[in-house]
């Protein structure tokens, strides 16, 4: 049998028809795997109505809700291209992904209804969609438009004809973009399969779970959670938006049992009072991926009983990349643990041969979970999987038990009178001065030594910070030409929707005044 993602759906419901699959939260809508499958066939044999085919490309600008999964298991049914799209993006962000991806048809809800009619104001050369699908209701339906849940009431609920298979593209997912324009991961029917498989078999998962999709569903690390969730056969449950309170609240009702966040949600989850008399008894880990957990989030986590697990994943990989687990993550603070149980990860030197452990270099990384390619960039996508190897462009280090320290962006680094400075390492630092709630580092340009660290400091509400309390903080704890010259105080940093640091932003910001 040739593998079609949206197969997984269809055998799913066939083996367990009657089993709970999908819980959306804000529609206070609940349903078996039965149900879940003919909604997306529905959903499939309407796109295929208005001429969608295989290879086309479908854009999606919802919130997270079941009609998200139903989409993107339609569209996989079908052999068309799903272009999740990032619901936090402005018109020209969003005009300009469209018009890369070939975009041809749009599927967008209420809350988007004024961004869209903007993407559509710039005329009809900015983007090649023809069909603009509306998932509203019926009488705020847009007039251009088609109406989803008509088109949904027309069809059938029959299975639709497979078309796309192995290695042909299933999704397009840009890039934050924290250095420079967004680029297009292309990921495919295999690609996503052992992206699911190489999850479900390094976590430990079981029949009864029932999985917290924490991060919006445009988002590698939400979709990919929602596919391996139909793999394994258990329940997936979302909410449209993130709230810290609310998330308490169905971790509760639910009986949640596992989730993927990113460490700024799970901190403010800790700062909001439902964390003390919630009942979270069937919460066995959350996965922080994103960014390095802090040591002082990991001692609040672990002292409500709440076991937190590190992951470090790339939208090219489909997600995993690899996992700190059990008691690994008191013992190994800062790492990003071991490569997934289907993949393989090397450190290497600028000419791809392997270091010694301890020494920084380029991670790479190897399995059936890698991107096809970037889109329509065939010089780069060369250039990234060179070697049959996925180029993180992540500076890294192995210790002698083969687990990986992610130490900064290649990018970021900071060359000062020719000694490599790593941002992400004085950032580490920084961040254990009482009163700072967020660091980030770059570089500035010096007269002398070419660059030097400027660290941006946004302190903790409340809080009174000055430059010489951070500096002194530093001394003794790096070595002196890692020392920032300058610190800056900021209200706030510019974030990506998962919550890493944009430093083009910051850099541009800076410039600018």
């Amino acid at each position: 049998m040739r593998n079609n993602v949206g197969n997984l759906l269809s055998k799913r419901a066939f083996l367990h028809p009657d089993k709970e699959a999908f819980i959306d939260v804000h529609q206070n809508k609940r349903l078996t795997y039965s149900q879940f499958n003919e909604n997306a066939n529905r959903t499939a044999n309407a796109l295929a109505s208005i001429g969608v085919k295989k290879g086309d490309r479908v854009g999606i600008l919802l919130m997270n809700s079941a009609e998200y999964m139903e989409l993107f298991f339609a569209i996989a049914k079908i052999g068309a291209v799903c272009v999740p799209l990032n619901i936090r993006l402005v018109a020209d962000e969003l005009t300009y992904i469209i018009k890369d991806s070939g975009t041809q048809t749009l599927v967008y809800g209420n809350d988007f209804q004024k961004v869209v009619a903007e993407i559509r104001a710039k005329g009809a050369t900015a983007t090649d969609v023809v069909n603009w699908v509306h998932a509203g209701n019926g009488s705020e339906t847009d007039t251009f438009g088609h109406n989803f849940e008509e088109l949904k009431t027309k069809a059938v609920e029959t299975e639709p004809e497979r078309s796309g298979f192995e290695d042909d593209p299933l999704f397009i997912m840009y890039t934050s973009g924290t250095t420079g324009l967004p680029k297009g991961a292309v990921q495919t029917h295999n690609t996503v399969l052992w992206a699911a498989l190489t999850m479900a078999a390094t976590w430990e998962m079981r029949q009864s779970d029932r999985f917290l999709v924490a991060l919006p569903l445009f988002h590698v690390g939400a979709l990919m959670p929602a596919v391996m969730s139909v793999y394994c056969g258990i329940a997936t449950v979302t909410t449209k938006a993130f709230d810290p309170s609310l998330y308490w609240k169905v971790i509760e009702s639910e009986r949640i049992t596992n989730s993927l966040m990113v460490p700024t949600i799970l901190h403010l989850m800790l700062q909001v009072p439902e964390k003390g008399f919630s009942d979270f008894s069937a919460f066995r880990w959350i996965a922080l991926a994103g960014a390095p957990i802090p040591v002082s989030l990991l001692d609040s986590s672990t002292a409500i009983g709440l076991h937190v697990e590190q992951l470090f994943g790339l939208t090219e990989a489909c997600g995993p990349g690899c996992q700190l687990m059990g008691a690994d993550v008191a013992r190994k603070v800062g790492s990003a643990g071991k490569p997934f149980l289907f993949t393989e990860v090397k450190v290497v030197d600028l000419d791809d041969k392997e270091v010694p452990p301890g020494t920084p270099g380029e991670l790479i990384i190897q399995g059936k979970n890698i991107m096809r390619e970037y889109w329509n960039l065939p010089e780069e996508s060369t250039h990234t999987l060179r070697g049959g190897w996925l180029h993180t462009g992540d500076v890294a280090t192995m210790d002698e038990e083969g687990f990986v320290y992610i130490v900064d962006r290649l990018k970021d680094m900071i060359i000062s009178g020719g000694e490599n400075i790593y941002p992400a390492e004085i950032e580490k630092i920084i961040a254990g001065v009482p009163g700072v709630s967020q660091v980030a580092v770059i570089g500035q340009p010096d007269p002398k030594w070419g660059e030097t660290p400027m660290a941006l400091v946004v302190p903790q509400a409340g809080c009174s910070l000055d430059e010489q309390q951070v500096l002194e903080f530093c001394q003794g704890k790096m070595a002196r030409y890692k020392i920032p010259k300058t610190v800056k105080f900021m209200e706030a940093l510019p974030l990506t929707p998962t919550g890493k640091v944009q430093k083009r932003i910051l850099r541009q910001q800076l410039s600018d005044e």
